[in-house]
């Protein structure tokens, strides 16, 4: 029986519209988002010139804490494995980088790489015996580590490389020669300049084949396993380089504060990095800086709100934000984009 031609046309037509259209759409998208980072650029450029030290002092810890909820977001968000301890990697590179400058006078800038190195093997390692558990089971064992490395921090058998209860305080360092910036300014540059390699290296990583292997453990572990897919190998080099990032920003944040004490890397820690990955959007990377914004300055405002009830004030908050952005900044910056795309077309 033959068919009318008319009646292939609308379909043929649709077609052709979306053909076009998915095209237009995706070319719109990588637009916003190039302005996007652009415009983020120039504002993150201009902030020590616009602002006193103090306040260039605290974004500059907000990237620090940006970089670390980077990591656990290709932990977590990219890979589906839940964790409570990446306050004992920031602890772990903050020492590292402590040590080597006021123990082997090693400059500021090598103790990166160092720390990174060491929290790598660390969290790979970690991550070994740690295949067996999953869900609330590998919640319990990163808890556990974040409870027991502020006291492995004070025993008196590493007390001579710790400094104990005492802690280690380090000198800030200086801009090189040649660059008219104080201490503040010079290291806010370069925490954003490491920040920034971080994150392309990291959207560099979700994109390649590896990427897509750790997602594929996320969604169905079984059908990644029955594609060839290493699952052991895959989920401890998640661990290591979760923990290579979560490392680094201990680095960083010990050189920015000059002092390291283990008080300082509580589970509180941990459960701050935590709610800034949820903040931001969980297994979307820009996210990271918003949650690293809500985990530095949330707290401070809920203090100047009421001192005695900071934290009531700070549970409100939250509570109000999970509930006006349940998939975080992530769902937001999406709803926002797309009723753009809405109305430009």
């Amino acid at each position: 029986m033959a068919v009318p031609v008319e009646s292939t046309l609308p379909s043929t037509a649709t077609d052709a519209v979306q053909t076009v259209e998915m095209p237009r759409v995706a070319r719109r998208g990588g637009s916003i988002a190039f302005i996007s980072g652009i415009v983020f650029l120039v504002v993150a450029i201009a902030i020590p010139l616009l602002f006193k030290n103090f306040l260039v002092f605290q974004f500059t810890q907000m990237l620090v804490y940006a970089i670390a909820i980077l990591g656990l977001n290709l932990l977590t968000g990219i890979n589906g494995q839940f964790s409570l301890g990446h306050s004992a990697f920031y602890a772990l590179g903050a020492y590292t980088a402590a040590i080597l400058m006021d123990q082997f006078s090693v400059s500021y800038v090598w103790t990166l790489p160092a720390a990174g190195v060491i929290c790598f093997v660390a969290g790979f390692l970690f991550g070994l015996p740690a295949l067996r558990l999953e869900g609330i089971y590998l919640a319990l064992a990163t808890f556990a580590l974040a409870i027991a490395t502020p006291q492995i921090l004070k025993l008196s058998p590493l007390e001579h490389w710790t400094g104990g209860v005492q802690g280690i305080v380090i000198i800030k360092p200086d801009a090189p020669p040649g660059i008219p910036l104080n201490q503040d300014q010079w290291l806010y540059y370069f925490t954003l300049a490491v920040g920034l390699l971080l994150y392309i290296l990291a959207r560099n990583l979700v994109k390649s084949r590896s990427g897509r292997a750790l997602m594929a453990i996320r969604d169905n572990p079984i059908a990644a396993r029955s594609m060839g897919v290493n699952l052991a190998l895959y989920k401890s080099l998640a661990f290591g380089t979760s923990a290579l990032y979560t490392g680094i920003a201990g680095a960083l944040g010990a050189i920015i504060v000059q002092f390291v004490a283990p008080d300082s890397f509580t589970l509180v820690l941990s459960i701050a990095f935590l709610v800034g990955l949820v903040v931001g959007g969980v297994g979307w990377l820009p996210g990271a800086i918003f949650g690293g914004a809500f985990v530095l300055f949330v707290p401070n405002i809920a203090e100047g709100v009421s001192k005695g009830l900071s934290g009531a004030v700070y549970g409100v908050i939250l509570i109000l934000l999970i509930y006006l952005m349940p998939t975080g900044a992530a769902g937001f910056v999406r709803s926002v984009l797309s009723r753009i795309e809405r109305a430009r077309s």
